[in-house]
C-alpha cells in the first residue's frame, strides 16, 4: 500500500471515529461496537450542511446597483419582482435561471412605474414576531439546555446548590470484596470488630437479652497499622453497604456547609440501614472545642456539634453503626469519646513476630520467592514495622529483583529493600575523601564493637559506610532478637553506651571529634533526661516524676503546661544527665581502649569492603579474646 493511500484510509478512519462510525475496533466478545450517537456531532454537521447549502444548491444571485435595476426596468427586461423590505429581487424575462437583487431605495413612484411596465411584482411580509423569538428567545433556550448539559457533565456533586450534599463514597455490598481472611497481623483488633459483624448480621441476638448495639467504634493506631481496611473488611463481612469520607471533606469555606453535609450524610444512611458509616481521619473535625487561640465559633466547630447531635439522635436498632479512625485520640473532643457516642475504641497497634510474619505471607502470595527465603526471619528484622511498611518492603524487594533481571526474588533483595525503609536510598554518587571515609569507618566499628560488648545490647547484624538517605554517612544496623515491651535500667544504659560509641572511638583514634556524633548525642541525651525525669531511674532524684504527659485535648493549640518543680530541681535534673552521660563515656573509654586492635583492624576492612556482616565482626572479637594471655 502507498503513503497516499494509507493517509486517505487514516483520514477516512479520522472521520468515522468523528461521527462514531468506527467499527475498526472490536469489542469485549469479539464483536465490533455499535456506532454511538453523539448530539454535538449531529448538531455540527447540520450547521455545516446550513452553512454550505447556498453555495451548493441554491441558484446564483446577481447584484446590480439601483440604477442599473431602473434602466432594466425601462426597458421592460424584468419579471417577477419581489419588493422587500431591503432588498429588491427580480428575473429576466424569458431566462428565469438568471436572479438579481439591489438595495431597496426610497423611491415614491416604483410601484407607478411597475403598473406602467405590466411587471409581476409582489411584496414580503416580515414577522416581527418570530424575528423577536428568534432573536431573544432562542439564543436564552440554548444557553439553558447548554448549561443543563454541562451541570449533568460534572456531576451532582459540582452544581451551585450540592454544598450540602455529603462527599461521601458509597459502595454497595457487591461493590466491597475484602474480608478478615486478607488481614493479619492485628488479631485482637479483629476480634473486636468479629462483633460488630454480628450486630449488623443478627441484631436480634444481641437485643433479645435487653442488650444495646454500640452506635459508634473508634479506630484508634500509629499510621499505617491497617485502620481503614479493617473497617472495609467489616463491611465486606457483613455485606452491608458502606459510607466511607474523609474528616476534611466536610468542612469548606461557606459557614454551615459541614454541618449540612452531615445531617446529609447521616439522612442517606438511614435509608440504607443496615448499613456502616466510615469517617477516616476523624481528629479534622473532632479536636477538642476551645482550642481555637483567635476565639470565635468557626465552621469546624459548627461541623463537630452537628455530628455530636447527630449520634445523640441516631437509633441503633436502625442497623447504623458508626465506625472512625484517628492517630491522634489526644487531641479529640472529650464529648465524641464518651459512651453513646463512640462507645468502643478498639486499638489497632503495631503487630508483634507472628504478625508480621502473617502480614509478610498475605503480601507474598503473588510474588516469585526465593526458596531459601524465611518470612519468619524477615519479620525478626522489622521490629516495629506496620502493615504498610512490610508491603513496602514486598514491592521493593520485588522491583529490585525485576530490575536486576532475576527470576526469582532472593533475601539479598529484601535486605536492600529493609536498609532502604530504614536508612534511606543508597547514595552511589556521594564520593568520600580517605580522611572522611576513614573517620566513618571508625565511628561505626566504634558502635558495633560497642553493641557486641555490652550485654544486653541487640546484636549488630551489619556494618556499613555507604551514604544514604539525607545526611547518613554510615550506619550499623542491629536486629533485636524478640519483640521488646518493657525497658530495665541497665538496658537504657546499655544502649545509652552504643550511641557514644561511634564519639568515643573519633576521640580515641584521632585525638578529634567531628559533627558526625550529632544524632547519637541528641538521642543519647533523650535517652539519659527521660531515665531522670520520667522513670524515676535516679538514685539522686528518687522515686519522682518531673515531666507530665501534655495533655492536648483541654489546652488551647500551642499551648505547653510550665515545670512543676523549681529552678534549683531543674540544676539538679540537668546535673544528673550530665553525671549518666559522662558515666557512659568513661564506660566506652574503657571498653574501646582494651579491644584497640579489633577496632583498628574492623575500620581497616570496612575501609576496603565498605559493608560487613555481623557474624564476621563476631568472629574477630572471639579471636581477639583467644589470643588474650
Amino acid at each position: 500500500m502507498s503513503n497516499l493511500n494509507k493517509k486517505e484510509e487514516n483520514s477516512g478512519n479520522k472521520l468515522r471515529a468523528l461521527f462514531g462510525l468506527d467499527h475498526s475496533h472490536k469489542g469485549e466478545n469479539g464483536q465490533p461496537p455499535k456506532a454511538r450517537f453523539n448530539i454535538w456531532y449531529a448538531a455540527l454537521t447540520i450547521l455545516l450542511f446550513s452553512y454550505l447549502q447556498p453555495f451548493f444548491f441554491s441558484a446564483k444571485v446577481e447584484t446590480i446597483p439601483y440604477s442599473q435595476f431602473k434602466q432594466h426596468l425601462t426597458e421592460g427586461k424584468l419579471d417577477n419582482l419581489i419588493v422587500g423590505p431591503e432588498k429588491i429581487f427580480a428575473t429576466f424575462k424569458g431566462v428565469p435561471d438568471h436572479q438579481i437583487s439591489t438595495i431597496r431605495v426610497d423611491d415614491p413612484g416604483l410601484v407607478k412605474e411597475l403598473a406602467e411596465s405590466k411587471v409581476r411584482y409582489s411584496g414580503e411580509y416580515q414577522n416581527k414576531v418570530l424575528g423577536t423569538i428568534l432573536s431573544w428567545i432562542l439564543p436564552i433556550g440554548i444557553f439553558f439546555l447548554f448549561y443543563f448539559y454541562v451541570m449533568k457533565k460534572m456531576g451532582s456533586g459540582m452544581g451551585v446548590m450540592s454544598f450540602s450534599k455529603n462527599k461521601a463514597k458509597i459502595f454497595a455490598e457487591s461493590d466491597i470484596d475484602l474480608s478478615f481472611a486478607d488481614i493479619a497481623g492485628i488479631d485482637e483488633a479483629q476480634e473486636e470488630l468479629e462483633e460488630v459483624v454480628e450486630f449488623l448480621s443478627t441484631p436480634e441476638k444481641s437485643q433479645k437479652l435487653g442488650g444495646r448495639i454500640p452506635k459508634g467504634v473508634l479506630l484508634v493506631g500509629p499510621p499505617g497499622t491497617g485502620k481503614t481496611l479493617l473497617a472495609r473488611a467489616v463491611a465486606g463481612e457483613a455485606k452491608v453497604p458502606f459510607f466511607s469520607i474523609s474528616g476534611s471533606e466536610f468542612v469548606e469555606m461557606f459557614v454551615g456547609v459541614g454541618a449540612a453535609r452531615v445531617r446529609d450524610l447521616f439522612s442517606q444512611a438511614a435509608s440504607q440501614a443496615p448499613c456502616i458509616i466510615f469517617i477516616d481521619e476523624l481528629d479534622a473535625i473532632g479536636k477538642a472545642r476551645g482550642m481555637n487561640t483567635m476565639g470565635g465559633h468557626d465552621e469546624r466547630e459548627q461541623t463537630l456539634n452537628q455530628l455530636l447531635v447527630e449520634m445523640d439522635g441516631f437509633e441503633t436498632n436502625k442497623g447504623v453503626i458508626i465506625m472512625a479512625a484517628t492517630n491522634r485520640p489526644e487531641i479529640l473532643d472529650p464529648a465524641l469519646l464518651r459512651p453513646g457516642r463512640f462507645d468502643r475504641q478498639v486499638l489497632v497497634d503495631r503487630p508483634d513476630i507472628n504478625g508480621r510474619k502473617a502480614i509478610l505471607e498475605i503480601h507474598t502470595k503473588n510474588v516469585v520467592l526465593s526458596p531459601d527465603i524465611d518470612l519468619g526471619k524477615l519479620a525478626g528484622r522489622t521490629p516495629g514495622f506496620v502493615g504498610a511498611d512490610l508491603a513496602n518492603i514486598v514491592n521493593e524487594a520485588a522491583l529490585l529483583a525485576a530490575r536486576n533481571e532475576k527470576e526469582t526474588v532472593e533475601l539479598v533483595d529484601f535486605d536492600e529493600a529493609i536498609e532502604r525503609v530504614v536508612a534511606g536510598l543508597q547514595k552511589k554518587n556521594r564520593v568520600m575523601n580517605a580522611r572522611e571515609k576513614e573517620i566513618v569507618a571508625y565511628h561505626e566499628s566504634g558502635h558495633a564493637i560497642v553493641a557486641e560488648s555490652v550485654e544486653y545490647a541487640d546484636p549488630v547484624h551489619k556494618i556499613s559506610i555507604i551514604p544514604r538517605g539525607i545526611s547518613a554517612l554510615g550506619y550499623t544496623q542491629q536486629q533485636p532478637t524478640e519483640d521488646r515491651y518493657l525497658m530495665t535500667r541497665s538496658e537504657l544504659l546499655d544502649r545509652l553506651a552504643v550511641l557514644l560509641g561511634g564519639r568515643v572511638a573519633e576521640e580515641l583514634v584521632f585525638n578529634e571529634i567531628s559533627t558526625g556524633a550529632q544524632n547519637d548525642l541528641q538521642r543519647a541525651s533523650d535517652i539519659a533526661r527521660s531515665m531522670v525525669t520520667q522513670y524515676g531511674m535516679s538514685d539522686l532524684l528518687g522515686l519522682v516524676s518531673y515531666e507530665q504527659p501534655r495533655q492536648a485535648m483541654f489546652l488551647p493549640e500551642g499551648f505547653s503546661p510550665g515545670k512543676n518543680y523549681s529552678e534549683a530541681k531543674a540544676a539538679e535534673i540537668d546535673n544528673e544527665i550530665s553525671r549518666l552521660v559522662d558515666e557512659a563515656h568513661k564506660r566506652v573509654q574503657e571498653m574501646l581502649s582494651e579491644r584497640r586492635d579489633v577496632l583498628d583492624k574492623l575500620a581497616k576492612l570496612l575501609s576496603e569492603k565498605e559493608s560487613i556482616q555481623g557474624e564476621e565482626l563476631r568472629r574477630m572479637l572471639n579471636t581477639a579474646k583467644t589470643e588474650l594471655p
